[in-house]
């Protein structure tokens, strides 16, 4: 399957092939990538670490030298192999992981640091508006140490907001923060973000971080950029198979595509799958040979079915367990059921597979047939 990039010369904020690499390294930290972000979204890079996704970012910060390509804002280039506009030039916002708040500044010397060459009265409202903005409101006088991790987090935004960045960037922002309050504020951030009419890149390796904030949400392995897409197509329509193994739950099983009559029949160890969308020719693959993308979404489990899954794992998650079930033909698969179907490991449950649309890739050395 081809990398979907979307990529404009127009779009607000521009990457085109760009490589960062450092001395000494075997490889490059960011290798080729090519993008494109419009004014007012929030584009989201997401990947294991070590992926590039903070080297990128600090590129575009003007922080890292680039040794390939080119970055550009507004359609005026900012980064090339020879020429860079200093970072203070580029009027971009960050926010970092560890807030860096000065410790014996209050809120409000905090958040107007980088807006002290306006006057007093534009100073303290625009203060005023973007505490306002990220729910500070009476805050002004209190100190770094007198607020939680999440007060302190929106004190870091209000002060990369304050001077009105043509671009604000985010490094991992939460990776402080308990689960449940990275969750709130994810939500949060994005609301304030689009309020602001900000233009923003976040870097995360959190998936529901990414899904909550992104308007559109990149996937980066090895330095390489995966896809560009919306949250959607990144999850339902992975471009690549470490799109699909790295984004949500899901397994590959053995299938062989044929000719039926007037549609393509997909052969698998759960039966054959008729009339599903999206599902490329038999020919696309030696023998029709290839494997099947299957997320724990498109399992049911079903009483009814002759389908039979035997659960060798599961993990409570309050509403839902995810069983991990292994077929009698040794295949794994993975499948969301609601809690109280509450069913032991070592037990035989019915399932059956619900699909509107096919992801396939090419076969693995190590995939038996089907």
């Amino acid at each position: 399957m081809r990398i979907y990039i979307i990529y404009n010369a127009d779009m607000f904020l521009a990457l085109s092939e760009l490589r960062v690499q450092f001395p000494g390294a075997s490889r490059a930290a960011v290798d080729g990538v090519t993008l494109g972000l419009a004014a007012g979204d929030i584009g989201v890079l997401i990947g294991p670490s070590g992926c590039g996704k903070t080297t990128l970012l600090r590129a575009v910060a003007g922080l890292e030298p680039i040794h390939y390509g080119s970055i550009s804002l507004e359609r005026q280039v900012i980064s090339s192999p020879d020429a860079q506009v200093p970072p203070e030039s580029r009027s971009m916002g960050m926010v970092f992981q560890d807030y860096a708040l000065f410790p014996h500044l209050d809120v409000t010397r905090n958040v107007d640091f980088g807006i002290r060459h306006l006057d007093t009265a534009r100073r303290h409202a625009r203060v005023s508006e973007v505490l306002s903005l990220v729910g500070l409101d009476g805050m002004q006088s209190r100190y770094p140490h007198e607020l939680s991790g999440g007060q302190q987090q929106r004190v870091a935004l209000a002060r990369a907001l304050a001077p009105k960045p043509r671009l604000l960037l985010l490094d991992e922002p939460f990776s402080n923060l308990d689960i449940e309050l990275r969750e709130r504020l994810a939500h949060e951030l994005r609301a304030i973000l689009k309020a602001a009419g900000a233009t923003a890149l976040f870097v995360t390796h959190d998936q529901l971080e990414a899904f909550a904030i992104g308007d559109v949400i990149g996937v980066m392995h090895q330095g390489k950029l995966q896809q560009w897409d919306d949250a959607y197509t990144i999850y339902h329509r992975p471009a690549t198979r470490f799109v699909a193994e790295f984004i949500g739950h899901g397994v590959f099983i053995p299938a062989q595509l044929s000719l039926g009559e007037g549609e393509v029949v997909v052969q698998t160890p759960l039966g054959r799958l008729h009339d599903v969308g999206e599902c490329p020719l038999p020919s696309a693959y030696e023998a029709g040979l290839c494997e099947l993308l299957l997320r724990a979404d498109d399992i049911i489990h079903d009483d009814a079915s002759p389908v039979q899954g035997q659960i060798v794992r599961k993990a409570f998650r309050g509403s839902e367990f995810l069983y991990t079930l292994r077929l009698s033909s040794g295949e794994t698969l993975m499948t969301h059921v609601p809690s109280h179907h509450n069913h032991d490991v070592g037990e035989w449950i019915g399932i059956r597979v619900d699909v509107n649309h096919i992801v396939t890739f090419a076969r693995d050395a190590r995939t038996s047939g089907v």
